[in-house]
């Protein structure tokens, strides 16, 4: 079983990086590829270049198993929207491979405005990532959609390619790319916020100042 997470990284924080471990872990999944977008559609665009943005992520994940920076939206023009990578993954994977799309919880409120959100969910489950202070009713055109959908054990995704809905607690961590870049912009320290690796890719290039 694959998992995939999108995100701009910019830069990658451990508010990125311990729930992937987290879902990586209570998942048990092959894999989890961390993949870098390239034009965001639903946010504003990244200011570290695509070559930085990988380079930091590279750095982040080097040396733990299970964790891997797939550069596949980097390489793609136009928008980056998860329809048309999950169609690449699975154009490489085969049909037959349970795939799971891990997403916050902030974002999964907003699925419905995605790019074709039904046809994500037939090619791949989606697992939604608790995150602090996200919490309430979800809109009626997303209960609907996973209403029949939602599954409380992480085996059960091993029992189909796609198309179920599973919430995974991770661990809690409200640190935002945004707060990283304006204490650096201030000439303060991001330590702890972001792996030292990353850190000293930021010193090294000026970024973000």
């Amino acid at each position: 079983m694959i998992g995939v997470l999108g995100g701009t990284f910019d830069p990658i924080h451990l508010g990125h990086l311990r729930p992937a471990l987290d879902c990586l872990q209570a998942l048990e999944l092959a894999e989890l590829r961390l993949i870098p977008l390239n034009v965001a559609v639903h946010r504003p665009q990244p200011q570290a270049s695509a070559r930085l943005r990988l380079a930091m992520l590279e750095a982040a994940i080097a040396g733990e198993p299970g964790l891997m920076a797939d550069a596949r939206e980097l390489a793609r023009p136009g928008g980056s929207f998860s329809y048309d990578t999950l169609k690449s993954l699975r154009a490489q994977l085969g049909e037959e491979r349970p795939l799971c799309l891990l997403v916050g919880a902030d974002a999964f409120r907003g699925f419905m405005d995605w790019h074709r959100p039904r046809a994500i969910l037939d090619l791949a489950h989606l697992v939604v990532m608790d995150r602090p202070g996200i919490g309430g009713p979800l809109a009626p055109a997303l209960a609907d959609l996973v209403a029949g959908r939602t599954c409380a054990d992480p085996r059960s995704l091993r029992e189909t390619p796609a198309g179920l809905v599973l919430f995974q607690p991770v661990t809690q961590m409200d640190i935002a790319a945004t707060r990283v870049r304006e204490l650096i912009r201030q000439g303060r320290s991001a330590r702890y916020l972001v792996p030292d690796a990353v850190l000293a890719i930021i010193r090294e290039t000026g970024l973000y100042r």
